[in-house]
């Protein structure tokens, strides 16, 4: 059974088909690689997947589980975590404290529980501390644990979005364009930083512009454009598609 399943998934705005008839499954695994140019439709699908859209036509299955009309808590607390475009974190909170509130989706202790200080809730706590903790030393944010959020620089702001994610303990992981405002130094650190998490066993959707990153990490690409797929393989067969190259660089007139 794929981890994830996605069927004819279809989204309109008024007039504009964001989103067209687009398939594809994912393999527990295995990085899939989501490109195509500005406006195609890329953010649209994720959007869809983690609840935030719900979709005109189609289905998507998580684990062989119909996910469509769930709400984005209840699809991460399944085990779907992302990122997003632009930065979303808690500024004025402790890059510890931001990482433990991925963790939500996973805590039980109420406010009366959290009040009275119980034996559980100190527990679970605790845990929470902990993971938090094992997800900063991945990204290599531990030294800085103590530290607001918005003192970082932004490199470092971005590897913070994806501990968090972490933090929910995902089955699948879905970067939104991940390595933006990168220099060429924090992209390959970021490339080494998403072989890794797949080696600990979490699936990776990634959506990305910086070629080196997407092309170096992925074992499939998938190439929209206005909001159907155009082309779908190996990392070198998409390179190398002319339809994608059309795309991205326009065709030449006769």
């Amino acid at each position: 059974m794929p981890l994830l399943q996605v069927e004819n998934l279809t989204k309109t705005f008024g007039g504009l088909t964001a989103v067209a008839d687009v398939s594809f499954t994912m393999q527990r695994g295995e990085i899939l690689g989501l490109i195509g140019p500005n406006g195609a439709g890329k953010t649209t699908v994720f959007n869809l997947i983690t609840g935030i859209y719900r979709p005109d036509r189609g289905r998507i299955e998580f684990n062989g589980r119909n996910i469509v009309g769930l709400k984005p808590h209840s699809i991460a607390r399944l085990g779907i975590a992302r990122t997003f475009q632009t930065l979303r974190l808690f500024p004025t909170m402790t890059v510890l404290e931001n990482v433990m509130s991925g963790q939500h989706c996973r805590t039980k202790a109420g406010v009366v529980a959290s009040l009275l200080r119980t034996t559980a809730q100190c527990a679970e706590e605790e845990k929470t501390v902990a993971v938090a903790d094992r997800c900063l030393d991945l990204v290599r944010l531990t030294e800085v644990r103590n530290e607001l959020a918005e003192n970082l620089p932004y490199g470092r702001q971005r590897l913070l979005e994806i501990a968090r994610a972490l933090a929910t303990a995902p089955q699948l992981l879905i970067l939104d364009e991940p390595a933006s405002g990168l220099n060429e130094g924090e992209s390959l650190e970021l490339r080494m930083l998403i072989e890794q998490i797949r080696q600990s066993g979490v699936t990776i959707l990634l959506i990305e512009h910086d070629m080196k990153v997407v092309m170096g990490v992925s074992d499939r690409v998938i190439v929209l454009e206005n909001g159907s797929v155009i082309c779908a393989g190996t990392p070198a067969a998409v390179q190398s598609d002319q339809r994608v190259i059309e795309a991205y660089l326009g065709k030449e007139e006769d």
